[in-house]
C-alpha cells in the first residue's frame, strides 16, 4: 500500500499482536498446540455460544459446518444470490445443489419470502449471509427453517461482534462460521471458526479438520500414545498456534475496532446524506450492524463501472461485492443457471459500490473518500 492510496480494507497489527506471535514461535508447539484451544474458548466466551472449532479459512470452516450437518449428492442447499462464492462453493464440495435466493433490495440480505418458495423435497438447509456486516431477520428464518426441518447455517463471515435483537452473532443458527481474512474484524492471517451450541456436531467437525481422524497429536502425546483412528472422509483444515496467538490478540481489541467501524458509517452517513443519486444500504432498528463493508448504490444515471474506475484512479480503493454467484462462468457450466434468476440481486449488482471502511481509517479518510466519490459524479 502507498501512502497516497486507501484500500477498501485492511488489517491492523500492533506490537503486542507481533510479541504474541513471537512467543509462539519460541514454543514447543507450533501448531494442534494451547493456543488453539484457547482461542476456540475465547471466541466461544464471546459470542456467547458454547462450542467454537477453528480451521485453516472462512472457506473451510463452511465446508466443515455443511459436511457436519450431513449434506451429500443431490441435497439443495439455498443460498443468498449476493455473497462471495464460498458460500455456494461449500455445497458442490459436498456434491449439493446450491439453490439462489434473491435479496431484499434495500439491505441485500437473503429474502425469506423468496427462501420459502424455492424449498423442494430435496433442500436439506439454508446458509443465511449476513451481508456488508448487518445480522438477517434469523426469526422468520428459523421459523421456515423448523417448519420444513431445515439446518440453518449462518454465515456470519462479514458479522463478528453483530447483534439480532439483542442477541449475539454466533447464537443465531445451528452453526455460525466467521472468517478471519485479513480484511475481516480480526485476523489470523488466513484462517475461520465455526460456533455451535451442538457437541455432537462440533465432534464431526473437529474430525472433519483433521482427516477424519478422531484424536489429534497433542492428544496423543498427552495420553502417551501412537495409535489413532480416521473414522470418517475429513481434510486437512488445521490452523496452527503461530495463527490463533494473533487471533486471540486481535479478538481482544475487537470491541474498540466494532465502535470505530460504526463511528465510521456514521460519519459516511452524514456526509452522504445531502449527495443526490448516492444511497447507503438500509440498516434494520433490530440488529447492530458489525459493518464489514459500506456499500453504497448509485442512481441508475451513473455508469457504475466508469465511477469505480475514476475513483480508483484518484487514490480510493473502492470495490464492489458481489456479482450474484450464479453468473460466474462455472455455475452458468456446471449447473446451466442463467440471467434473470435473481431479478433484484442483479439489479444491485449494476450499481453497488464498497467504500473504505477499517478501523486504522480517520476522520479524514472519509471525508476524503466522499470528496473524491462526488467529484466524479456528473
Amino acid at each position: 500500500m502507498t501512502q497516497s492510496f486507501l484500500p477498501y480494507a485492511r488489517h491492523v497489527v500492533d506490537e503486542d499482536d507481533i510479541a504474541a506471535v513471537i512467543e509462539v514461535l519460541r514454543s514447543d508447539w507450533l501448531t494442534t498446540g494451547p493456543k488453539v484451544a484457547q482461542f476456540e474458548q475465547a471466541v466461544a466466551d464471546f459470542v456467547g455460544n458454547s462450542h467454537a472449532v477453528a480451521v485453516a479459512s472462512g472457506t473451510a470452516a463452511l465446508h466443515a459446518a455443511i459436511a457436519a450437518i450431513g449434506i451429500g449428492p443431490g441435497d439443495e442447499v439455498i443460498v443468498p444470490a449476493m455473497t462471495f462464492i464460498a458460500t455456494a462453493n461449500s455445497v458442490v464440495f459436498q456434491g449439493g445443489i446450491p439453490v439462489f435466493a434473491d435479496v431484499e433490495p434495500e439491505t441485500l440480505l437473503i429474502d425469506p419470502d423468496d427462501v420459502e418458495k424455492r424449498i423442494s423435497a430435496c433442500t436439506k438447509a439454508i446458509i443465511a449471509v449476513d451481508y456488508a456486516g448487518q445480522p438477517c431477520d434469523y426469526d422468520v428464518l428459523g421459523e421456515i427453517a423448523k417448519k420444513y426441518r431445515l439446518a440453518l447455517v449462518a454465515d456470519a463471515c462479514h458479522s463478528l461482534g453483530g447483534e439480532y435483537k439483542g442477541r449475539k452473532v454466533g447464537t443465531l443458527a445451528d452453526l455460525t462460521v466467521f472468517s478471519f481474512h485479513p480484511v475481516k474484524h480480526i485476523t489470523t492471517g488466513e484462517g475461520g471458526m465455526v460456533v455451535t451450541n451442538s457437541v455432537e456436531l462440533a465432534d464431526k467437525i473437529r474430525r472433519f479438520r483433521n482427516h477424519g481422524i478422531s484424536t489429534d497429536f497433542r492428544q496423543r502425546e498427552h495420553a502417551g500414545t501412537f495409535y489413532y483412528e480416521m473414522t470418517e472422509l475429513g481434510y486437512n483444515y488445521r490452523i496452527t498456534d503461530i495463527q490463533c496467538a494473533l487471533g486471540e490478540r486481535q479478538l481482544a481489541k475487537l470491541p474498540q475496532w466494532l465502535e470505530r467501524r460504526r463511528t465510521i458509517a456514521g460519519c459516511y452517513d452524514e456526509l452522504l446524506a445531502g449527495v443526490t443519486g448516492v444511497s447507503p444500504l438500509g440498516v434494520s432498528n433490530d440488529v447492530r450492524h458489525a459493518f464489514h463493508l459500506y456499500v453504497v448504490k448509485l442512481a441508475e444515471r451513473y455508469n457504475r463501472r466508469q465511477v469505480f474506475c475514476q475513483v480508483r484512479d484518484s487514490g480510493i480503493g473502492v470495490n464492489v461485492h458481489y456479482l450474484p454467484v450464479y453468473l460466474h462462468p462455472f455455475y452458468r457450466e456446471r449447473f446451466g443457471y442463467a440471467q434473470g434468476l435473481c431479478p433484484k440481486a442483479e439489479s444491485a449488482y449494476e450499481h453497488i459500490l464498497s467504500l473504505p471502511i477499517w478501523p486504522g481509517m480517520h476522520d479524514d479518510h472519509v471525508e476524503r473518500v466522499v470528496k473524491e466519490l462526488c467529484g466524479v459524479l456528473p
